[in-house]
């Protein structure tokens, strides 16, 4: 059981080879489980709308965010060009490890996350809580901000995400249905463009840890699949949730999480990018 536990979940990680059937499948039916289980606590005590989509997105900013902060001290691209800089090294909190990479990492984000909701809940201040969110995020994204030196490399990516999500805009005329489409397509272009093109482009090794994407990769030698496949899957749920008969809030929610499956690892992957991380 020992051997099992090392080989399927703690030698990934510290060999950094990415995912497995095993881990992928056991990380899943941990999602599912915490997913419902927070559906069902928050229910009648938050309104799932608009404005709460945007405070929870505020957060999964801050985590990939973080998250590349780890990966660029992980690869020696940080450097304390700072005393902040420095302070970051020295205090080791963000190196690699169980807290700062998948899964942990998105443990610590959704603690934090649900402990700034009680507070300004109790508050009765919960516009509030996407400020939270965006002032966590900020210094990490000024931390990274002096390594950018592939920023450029952004903007082909940023409209091959852009043109499905306009088409999901017109089409749903729904800010919040097509953010699914929006996240996904940010995180297939990701993929796509620096695995086939930015790795040839900067000399540096990149490969998909993820195993669905990483054999749809290897199956059509190209990762445009991948990006057209996941915009085209975003757009089909987007519109089962659209004529789904069932309360507005609950819709949104299911699209919180959709999209956020798209924007997290599309986020860690365009500012790792940038960075060369």
């Amino acid at each position: 059981m020992e051997n099992f536990i090392y080989d399927y979940f703690i030698s990934p990680i510290w060999e950094r080879t990415g995912y497995n059937t095993v881990n992928t499948l056991a990380y899943a039916v941990i999602a599912i489980v915490s997913v419902y289980v927070i559906h069902r606590f928050l229910k009648n005590r938050v309104k799932f709308d608009e404005n709460f989509v945007k405070s929870v997105l505020a957060f999964v900013l801050f985590a990939s965010t973080m998250r590349v902060v780890t990966d660029s001290i992980d690869s020696n691209v940080f450097q304390p060009v700072t005393p902040f800089h420095q302070f970051v090294l020295d205090s080791h909190l963000w190196d690699y490890g169980y807290l700062t990479v998948s899964p942990g990492i998105y443990i610590i984000t959704a603690f934090i996350f649900l402990v700034s909701l009680a507070v300004l809940h109790r508050m009765k201040r919960l516009e509030l809580l996407g400020y939270v969110g965006l002032a966590l995020w900020l210094p990490h994204f000024l931390l990274l901000l002096p390594f950018m030196q592939y920023f450029i490399y952004s903007v082909p990516i940023l409209i091959l995400a852009a043109v499905p999500t306009y088409f999901a805009l017109i089409y749903f005329k729904d800010k919040v249905l097509s953010a699914i489409v929006a996240g996904q397509a940010l995180d297939g272009a990701a993929t796509f463009f620096v695995i086939d093109f930015f790795s040839k482009i900067s000399g540096i090794s990149y490969f998909e840890q993820h195993v669905f994407s990483s054999v749809v990769g290897e199956v059509f030698d190209t990762y445009f699949t991948f990006y057209a496949l996941k915009s085209a899957i975003a757009f089909a749920a987007a519109y089962v949730l659209m004529e789904e008969k069932m309360d507005l809030e609950d819709k949104y929610y299911v699209a919180l999480v959709l999209m956020i499956m798209g924007f997290a690892p599309g986020i860690r992957d365009i500012l790792r990018m940038m960075v060369g991380g």
